[in-house]
């Protein structure tokens, strides 16, 4: 038998929007007994590592927050990556998180046993923590993807992935290359584009592109929404309505996205006059397939003299030059990935072991994109088919958040040591959700996407609106699992 006091309640794995989201809530429901690991020496993962010149969210700021916690201050329509950073740092500060905090520490391994209903998890640190249940927070965006190139490993100059920029690396009239054109390309490209001596961009398939709102929000406004929190929630409420609609225009109502597709075709004939770039930037499949990008600069960047739009692809990486396929060798002095993240093959952070010793394999479905069959009282925030193409990640996460404190409830009411989901619930939910997404614009849309799977399978995105998963994940469907009685005392 384990004494309860050596036994958390919840371990967390992870400290960014997920990780610390869930902590809060945790302990604004009266939960203490819970640590969160976290691998890096610093909370806010996503925005921790990525840095790189002129990084920002491209969801409009006042809906890039917990609904709980609004932040009156963000200066920008879309906040920059150092504001984001912050937020968070003050969120685990304010919630009083830091003691609950185990910096530098990583999970390494988890074993479930089903006698005594408890999570083991090994840490980096050598050590062991029992816990009743277990969250993973990690998230998707950790695993670079990196290009397949020839010869890439062979290049002697400064190259990083943008997740992980070298900001010791001089860029001031240097030679750059920058491979992709995704959504943090289009954010690099602007802020880097006036230091360097030449930047060539190179481009496999070009996005659709739309502008964003422009402007800053001044000192005054900021005021105001700190003074009255009402005129920001209506803001906010106002953001999420419209960012709803636009997610119609994937889902439901296809006429929304030819109208987006005409006025981003509009806007690149209002941006660029050569006619010859304006077709190497026009893309030839279905807006929505591809991630939608917002940006009013990348355009005005790519006219630059000293820059250039590379589409002949990639044939070898030399030790200081890049050949592309028609045989053009151009030299580099500093080598940038902006190739974005594996985020389609699901994959577990770490070893985890369920019922039976079963390992939680890659490719995993799950149920509600939050919990395993055959892996009790393991929850996951932004698990399989939880991602979104149209508005803030942060909505699914908090409904996700909700419904794990709807599980953890049920298993202290109910006095269960496990909560495991049937099988045949997980099964018939995957199937559905396939079936909705094989007639969509991101499996039928004419484009290779991060949504898919080398096979075809999309395993990321959800194919609704989130007020579909919001009310879906406002009760704990505890029918749909599987319960033991607990082993252990409660209190």
């Amino acid at each position: 038998m384990v004494a309860r006091a050596d036994v958390e309640d919840v371990v967390i794995v992870g400290a960014g929007f997920a990780g610390i989201g869930m902590a809060i809530r945790l302990d604004a429901v009266g939960r203490k007994r819970f640590v969160i690991l976290e691998k890096s020496d610093r909370v806010g993962g996503t925005w921790r590592d990525n840095s790189y010149p002129g990084c920002a969210c491209d969801v409009p700021a006042h809906l890039y927050s917990y609904s709980f916690e609004p932040n009156p201050t963000w200066s920008l329509p879309y906040a920059p990556q150092r504001e984001i950073l912050a937020y968070l740092e003050r969120c685990v500060d304010k919630y009083g998180l830091r003691d609950r905090l185990r910096l530098g520490t990583a999970a390494v391994k988890a074993t479930f046993d089903e006698e005594l209903g408890l999570w083991s998890i090994v840490t980096s640190a050598s050590t062991t923590i029992r816990a009743r249940s277990l969250v993973v927070g990690t998230g998707p965006l950790n695993r670079w993807s990196m290009p397949d190139l020839d010869g890439l490993d062979r290049f002697r100059g400064p190259k990083f992935h943008s997740s992980a920029w070298d900001h010791s690396v001089s860029l001031d009239g240097k030679k750059i290359a920058v491979v992709g054109t995704g959504a943090s390309a289009i954010q690099i490209v602007p802020a880097i584009a006036e230091r360097v001596g030449q930047l060539h961009l190179f481009q496999r398939t070009p996005p659709w592109i739309l502008p964003k709102q422009n402007g800053v929000i001044d000192e005054r406004a900021q005021e105001r929404f700190a003074r009255h929190p009402a005129l920001q929630a209506a803001l906010r409420a106002g953001i999420y309505g419209l960012t709803e609609l636009f997610g119609l225009g994937f889902t439901h109502a296809r006429p929304i996205m030819k109208l987006a597709e005409l006025a981003s075709r509009k806007y690149l004939e209002k941006s660029v006059a050569d006619p010859a770039l304006r077709e190497a930037l026009t893309p030839g499949y279905a807006m929505g397939c591809k991630r939608v990008l917002f940006s009013n600069d990348f355009y005005p960047a790519l006219q630059r003299e000293n820059v250039e739009l590379v589409t002949s692809g990639v044939a070898e990486v030399r030790e200081r030059s890049i050949v592309t396929r028609d045989g053009r060798e151009r030299e580099v002095d500093v080598l940038a990935l902006a190739t974005g993240f594996d985020a389609a093959t699901i994959q577990a952070p770490f070893a985890i072991h369920g019922r039976g010793g079963r390992a939680l394999p890659d490719g995993a479905d799950a149920y509600l994109g939050t919990t395993f069959s055959g892996f009790p009282n393991l929850f996951m925030i932004i698990g399989p088919n939880t991602g979104l193409g149209h508005t803030s990640m942060i909505v699914m996460m908090e409904a996700q958040i909700g419904y794990i404190l709807g599980a953890l409830r049920a298993m202290d009411e109910k006095r269960l040591k496990l909560i495991d989901v049937r099988e045949s619930v997980q099964r018939k939910y995957n199937e559905k959700i396939q079936a909705r997404l094989a007639g969509s614009v991101w499996n039928r849309g004419g484009c290779v996407s991060w949504y898919r799977t080398k096979s075809g399978k999309n395993t990321t995105l959800w194919p609704g609106l989130t007020l579909e998963y919001r009310a879906r994940m406002r009760r704990f469907d505890f029918e749909s699992y599987a319960s033991a009685v607990e082993a252990l005392p409660v209190g």
